[in-house]
């Protein structure tokens, strides 16, 4: 029997084209973030005490931020997605760490306007809000319209 359009299956790939964007974005912001926030530190006066705080906290958030973004970006990281299995019941992705996440309750997919990624959110089988963001360039040639068109009925 043949699959259905709505019935997609692939395997995502590491975006390595990807995180030099990322790398330009992230990389120039935590560097001046945290040379400020320590130049405000050790060289400041005491009234700018508060100021070094926040610019140190906004450099490290960034890090954890941008760190988690390529991490998932190049599939290092145990939560990121590997793979998608699509029916209209329900949304397997199969994680980097071996666990398999189905979501069944509250499907939505959320396109960007570029075309360039997408992000999709449920509830599993245990009741936990689930969400993923997936790169275009992650999947094989012409899997990303499929997967799109797929999961448009949860738009």
């Amino acid at each position: 029997m043949a699959k259905k359009w709505q019935e997609v299956q692939c395997t995502l790939h590491p975006d390595k084209g990807g995180i030099l964007w990322d790398l330009t974005l992230y990389v120039p912001t935590v560097l001046f973030l945290l040379l400020w926030g320590l130049k405000l530190w050790f060289g400041g006066n005491e009234t700018q005490g508060w100021m070094a705080y926040g610019l140190l906290f906004l450099g490290f958030f960034f890090l954890i931020a941008g760190g988690n973004r390529i991490g998932k970006r190049l599939l290092l990281l145990p939560g990121a997605p590997t793979a998608l299995d699509i029916t209209p019941e329900r949304i397997k992705v199969k994680l980097k760490g071996g666990n398999k996440v189905t979501l069944i309750k509250d499907l939505r997919f959320f396109s960007d306007l570029a075309g360039k990624s997408f992000g999709l959110t449920g509830m599993d089988n245990k009741g936990a809000k689930q969400q993923f963001v997936l790169y275009a360039k992650q999947f094989n040639e012409g899997e990303y319209d499929k997967v799109k068109k797929a999961l448009e009925r949860y738009a």
